[in-house]
């Protein structure tokens, strides 16, 4: 896997990234840092690509199962340490699974396999931060 990321230049703290599968993604950085707030934060990056995931499992082990799942989303909510490196320290990871008939402790075991199995960047991020889950189901 590789990707190329590149600054925009001298004007702020904007970059643009290629992925090794062809597609383009933008990041910027807070004013207070010389960016001009026109993109996500790298470290946000890091978590929408552990949101997703985790939540590409999530889908994939429900449907393997196959439980009747119609949707899914996960929030994460993170705390990240006051001093440089600021590491992320607490990762809340809320799905909300929508289907019918799903039964919780299904839903519960296939997020508990992505965290602890499957995921890469969540089980990397448990190296330096607790790592917490909940869920809702929502009857389709």
């Amino acid at each position: 896997m590789e990707v190329k990321v590149s600054w925009n230049g001298p004007s702020g703290m904007s970059f643009r990234a290629q992925t090794g599968s062809g597609h383009m993604v933008a990041m910027d950085g807070a004013p207070e840092g010389g960016g001009h707030n026109l993109a996500p934060r790298p470290m946000e990056m890091v978590l929408l690509g552990t949101g997703g995931c985790t939540a590409y499992d999530v889908v994939l082990i429900l449907k393997k199962g196959r439980a009747d799942v119609r949707g899914c989303e996960v929030v994460l909510q993170a705390e990240r340490a006051e001093t440089e490196p600021k590491v992320f320290t607490k990762i809340n990871f809320h799905f909300v699974v929508t289907g019918k008939d799903l039964k919780p402790e299904v839903v519960d075991r296939a997020i508990t396999l992505s965290h602890d199995k499957y995921c890469s960047a969540s089980i990397m991020l448990a190296k330096t931060a607790q790592i917490t889950h909940s869920f809702d189901i929502i009857e389709a």
